[in-house]
């Protein structure tokens, strides 16, 4: 028992392994949302006539990585980008799911600045990945999926098996 005590640390995940589990979870959230894994490059929509249209771009698939953006169907009037936007890679090998930036058209060292301590890094990939969690969570419990999922009149993408 006095060893359980003395590493109690051990029970606890750290930092780092919160992190990896909250892209396993956001990948599994995804999957279980609009199963992008079986798309083709494309626009799809997701309306569920609670005016937010979902906007999901595969931009790329690759072997065992996408590379997506999540977005609503309305345009930020102050930038000229729809709003709120993620850009995300999900690597279908090893089931993780990352937000690699939420700011449109901004990479991660244009909001943090060249050379960010480590720390800033992983505290922002923090923040980027639990709201992509509960986006996604908000996103399930308004309707959206698979059913709802459609590609964009007009564009290359469709659903594949």
């Amino acid at each position: 028992m006095s060893a359980v005590l003395d590493n109690r640390h051990s029970l606890l995940p750290g930092r780092f392994e919160f992190l990896m589990g909250l892209y396993a979870e956001n990948y599994h959230r995804l999957v279980r949302l609009f199963a992008p894994q079986t798309l083709e490059a494309g626009d799809y929509v997701s309306d569920v006539s609670d005016g937010l249209p979902v906007h999901l771009v595969v931009q790329e698939c690759h072997p065992y990585t996408l590379e997506l953006e999540l977005t609503y169907g309305f345009v930020d009037a102050q930038t000229g980008h729809r709003s709120p936007s993620a850009q995300l890679r999900m690597y279908t090998d090893a089931h993780v799911a990352e937000a690699m930036h939420c700011h449109p058209g901004r990479h991660l060292w244009q909001v943090l600045g060249p050379f960010p301590p480590a720390h800033t890094v992983f505290q922002h990939r923090l923040q980027m990945n639990g709201f992509l969690s509960r986006w996604l969570e908000y996103l399930a419990g308004q309707g959206h999926s698979v059913a709802t999922l459609a590609p964009m009149p007009g564009r290359e993408g469709q659903k594949t098996s």
